[in-house]
C-alpha cells in the first residue's frame, strides 16, 4: 500500500470516529456498539504507531468526545477530564504494569498497589463543591469544556447537595458516573434504546422536572481540581467519598499484582449479569497518589490508569444461510451461517435459532442483518433482527416438513405433561434409520459417561461413518484396522492405541451401557434406576419379548415420559439386533445393589478441578459402590471435598469456612485401599 492510499484509509477512519462521537456524546444515539467503537480507535493508534507521517488533530490520542451541544451553556473544567486507554488481556495489563516500572526507573514491585474500580457504563460528571455547597455540575463534553448541566443534576438525590464534614476540601471537583439502574430503565425501555442512553437524554432534557421523573443514580469515584484535599492515595479517598455522603461501587477493590487483578476481572466478569447496572471494564489506578504524580500524563491520559475492558458479548453481522442440525433424538436446529465476525475474543460464523417458531417470532430471514449475543461458551444466538435493512432479496425460511437426512415426516409432539405441541420439529424416523440422527448416537455410545473410548472422539466418528467403517454400535467393536492404519493422518502406533482403547471397554457395567444406547428421556440417573431394577442385561433385553413396560412405573423416579420413550426403543427391530449384535462382543456387568456397610457409608462427596488418573464418572460410581452418595454444593451436610487441579476458589473458601475436610485425588482413593 503506497503513502497516499494509506493517508486516505486512515482519514477515513477519522471521520468515521468524529461521526461515533458526534452520535455518542452528543445526540446520545451511539450508531455502534462499544466493541465496534473501541476497534476503530484502536486501528487508528496502531496506524499511527507504524507510520509516523500520519497526523491529524482529531485524532483519538489528542481528542476526547466531542464538543459540547449548543443546548448548553458551555465551561471549562478546571483540570481537564481525560480519557482512559483500553486493554483488553493479561499481556496488556503486564505491559502496562512493565511500563509504569520502566518509567520510574525501578526493578518489578510485586506489592504495587492498584484501585480497581468497575466501569460504570454512564454518562461522565464532574460536581464543583465550594465551602460544602453543591456550586455547579458539567458534562465531560470534549473534555477540556463541557455542558453546564447543574440544573438537572440537583435532580439527582445521590448528590449530596451539602456537605458539613469538616475535612471536605473547600474547592473541590468530585467526578463520578450518572446512570440508571436496569431495574428502572425496565419502566421506561419504550423510550430509549439502553440503560446508557436514558441516563444521557434525561441530563440532556431542557426542563429539569423531566429529568426530576427519571430515577437517575450517581457514583463517585475521583476529582479533578481540589483545594483542601488531605488525602495520600485513591482507595482512602474512596472512603472518604462514602464518609462524605456519595455512593461508590460496593465492587472496588485494593489490589497487587497481575495475577490478583486478573482474578477479581474474571471474578466480576462472571457477576456481570446478576448486577442491576452496566459495567464494560474495570479502571486500575496506581493507589499513591504521589506515584500518580510522579507518572504524569501522556497525550489525552494518565500513565498511571488503565481500563480493563470487558469481551464483547454481541455483535452485528448478516446471515448468509439457514441450516438444519439433525440431533441423536431426531431433534431438528436450525443454524444460521453468518459472515465471521469477533464476539469476545471468539470468530462466530454459526448462530442457533433454537427452532421453528423462534424464526417465526422474530421473523428471521436469509441476507437479514441481526444483533447476536455470545454467553459463555455456548454457541450465540439471534437477539434481534434490523428490519431497516432488510434487503428486497431477502427470503423467509421455509421449514423442512421432512427430514433432510432420510426423507422421513418430520412431526411436533402433543407432550401430555404441559398440553402443548412441542416447539421442536422431530425427523419421525427411529433407530438407525435416518443417517444423521445414526452419526449422533454412535457419537453418544462412545462419550465420555458413556464407553468413554479414548482416541474415538467426535470428529473421528463422523470420518468413520462418512468412510462407511462403522453404521452401528457393534461396528466399532469389530473395525478394520489394516484400512485405518492407510487413511491419512493415521499410524501403526495410533491404530494400535485405538485398537488397546477398544478392547479395554468391551467390559462395561449395565447402567453405563443402557445410558450408552442413547434411548430419548433415558440420562446417567435413569440409567442407573433402569440397571438397578433389571440387574442383569438379559432381563432388560426381554422386555422386548415380555412387554411389561407398565410395570417401570413402580421404579421411583421413572415416569410416563421415559416409559415411553423405552417403548418406542423396544419396538424398533433395527435397536433389538442391535441389543443381539453387542451382547455377543460386550461383557456387560450384571448391576450390584449398593453395600450397608460400604467404605463411605452415609459419607457425602464433591469433586471440584480436574482429576488426573481417574474421571469425575468413575469417582461417582466408586463413591456409589461404596455406600457413599454425591452432592452438587458446599453445604454443612458435605463431608468431603476431593479438589484436583484448577479448583473453583469458591467451593474451597465455602468448605473450609464450614469447616468441610478438603482432601486430594490420591487421599479419596486412599479411603478405598486403592492406592499405597
Amino acid at each position: 500500500m503506497n503513502k497516499k492510499k494509506i493517508q486516505e484509509e486512515y482519514l477515513n477512519k477519522i471521520e468515521l470516529l468524529k461521526k461515533y462521537n458526534k452520535f455518542y456524546f452528543s445526540k446520545s444515539k451511539p450508531l455502534v456498539l462499544d466493541s465496534k467503537y473501541d476497534e476503530l480507535k484502536k486501528e487508528i493508534l496502531l496506524l499511527e504507531e507504524k507510520f509516523k507521517f500520519l497526523d491529524s488533530p482529531q485524532s483519538p490520542s489528542k481528542v476526547i468526545g466531542h464538543k459540547p451541544s449548543k443546548n448548553f451553556k458551555k465551561d471549562t473544567h478546571r483540570v481537564p477530564m481525560l480519557s482512559l486507554g483500553n486493554i483488553f488481556s493479561e499481556e496488556d495489563l503486564n505491559n502496562f504494569q512493565k511500563k509504569i516500572f520502566n518509567f520510574l526507573s525501578v526493578e518489578r514491585d510485586p506489592n504495587l498497589l492498584f484501585s480497581a474500580e468497575p466501569k460504570i457504563d454512564g454518562i461522565s460528571a464532574s460536581l464543583t463543591y465550594k465551602n460544602g455547597i453543591f456550586f455547579k455540575g458539567l458534562s465531560r463534553g470534549d473534555g477540556r469544556e463541557g455542558e453546564d448541566i447543574t440544573a438537572n443534576l440537583e435532580t439527582i438525590k445521590d448528590i449530596p447537595k451539602k456537605i458539613l464534614s469538616k475535612d471536605f476540601p473547600i474547592d473541590i471537583d468530585i467526578r463520578g458516573e450518572v446512570f440508571i439502574q436496569n431495574k428502572d430503565f425496565q419502566d421506561i425501555k419504550e423510550k430509549f434504546a439502553n440503560p446508557r442512553n436514558a441516563a444521557s437524554g434525561s441530563l440532556r432534557q431542557k426542563n429539569s422536572e423531566d429529568t426530576k421523573k427519571i430515577p437517575l443514580k450517581f457514583i463517585a469515584y475521583t476529582y479533578g481540581y481540589e483545594k483542601g484535599l488531605a488525602v495520600k492515595n485513591q482507595f482512602d479517598f474512596l472512603k472518604k467519598l462514602s464518609k462524605w455522603g456519595f455512593k461508590t461501587n460496593p465492587l472496588n477493590r485494593l489490589i497487587a499484582g497481575v495475577k490478583n487483578l486478573i482474578d477479581n476481572y474474571n471474578e466480576i466478569e462472571k457477576k456481570r449479569a446478576d448486577l442491576d447496572f452496566d459495567i464494560d471494564g474495570i479502571v486500575y489506578k496506581i493507589n499513591d497518589f504521589a506515584l500518580q504524580k510522579r507518572l504524569g500524563y501522556v497525550a489525552n491520559a494518565p500513565r498511571w490508569a488503565i481500563a480493563h475492558k470487558f469481551s464483547s458479548n454481541k455483535a452485528v453481522s448478516k446471515i448468509i444461510d439457514i441450516d438444519i442440525q439433525i440431533g441423536r433424538t431426531g431433534a431438528l436446529t436450525p443454524v444460521a451461517k453468518i459472515k465471521p465476525i469477533n464476539i469476545g475474543g471468539v470468530l462466530v460464523s454459526n448462530a442457533t435459532l433454537h427452532n421453528e417458531d423462534e424464526i417465526i417470532r422474530k421473523d428471521i430471514r436469509i441476507g437479514d442483518m441481526v444483533t447476536l449475543e455470545r454467553a459463555g461458551d455456548v454457541i450465540p444466538h439471534i437477539l434481534s433482527v434490523d428490519i431497516k435493512k432488510r434487503s428486497l432479496k431477502s427470503k423467509k425460511f421455509v421449514f423442512p416438513q421432512n427430514c433432510p437426512s432420510c426423507g422421513s415426516k418430520t412431526i411436533k409432539e402433543f407432550n401430555k405433561v404441559t398440553k402443548k405441541v412441542d416447539a421442536v420439529r422431530r425427523c419421525s424416523s427411529e433407530g438407525y434409520y435416518c443417517n444423521k440422527i445414526s452419526i449422533e448416537k454412535l457419537k453418544h455410545f462412545v462419550s465420555k459417561e458413556a464407553f468413554n473410548i479414548d482416541g474415538l472422539g467426535k470428529k473421528i466418528v463422523e470420518e468413520f461413518c462418512r468412510l462407511k467403517l462403522i453404521k452401528f454400535p457393534q461396528d466399532i467393536f469389530k473395525l478394520n484396522y489394516q484400512k485405518i492404519e492407510k487413511l491419512e493422518g493415521w499410524g501403526r502406533l495410533s491404530v494400535e492405541n485405538l485398537k488397546y482403547s477398544v478392547n479395554q471397554k468391551k467390559n462395561i457395567s449395565l447402567e453405563r451401557f443402557i445410558f450408552a444406547l442413547g434411548i430419548r428421556h433415558i440420562g446417567l440417573e435413569n440409567a442407573k434406576l433402569l440397571s438397578k431394577y433389571f440387574i442383569s442385561f438379559l432381563n432388560f433385553k426381554n422386555l422386548s419379548k415380555n412387554k411389561n413396560f407398565n410395570d417401570l412405573l413402580n421404579i421411583d423416579g421413572i415416569g410416563e415420559t421415559q416409559v415411553s420413550s423405552i417403548k418406542v426403543f423396544f419396538e424398533n427391530e433395527i435397536n433389538i439386533k442391535v441389543l443381539n449384535e453387542l451382547e455377543k462382543v460386550l461383557v456387560i456387568k450384571d448391576a450390584t445393589t449398593n453395600q450397608n456397610d460400604g467404605l463411605l457409608k452415609d459419607k457425602s462427596f464433591l469433586v471440584t478441578g480436574k482429576l488426573k488418573g481417574i474421571s469425575r464418572a468413575e469417582v461417582k460410581s466408586l463413591i456409589e459402590e461404596n455406600s457413599g452418595n454425591t452432592v452438587s454444593s458446599v453445604s454443612k451436610k458435605l463431608n468431603y471435598l476431593i479438589v484436583g487441579e484448577k479448583p473453583t476458589k469458591r467451593k474451597v473458601e465455602n468448605a473450609k469456612a464450614l469447616k468441610v475436610k478438603v482432601i486430594t485425588e490420591n487421599e479419596f482413593l486412599k479411603m478405598l485401599n486403592k492406592t499405597g
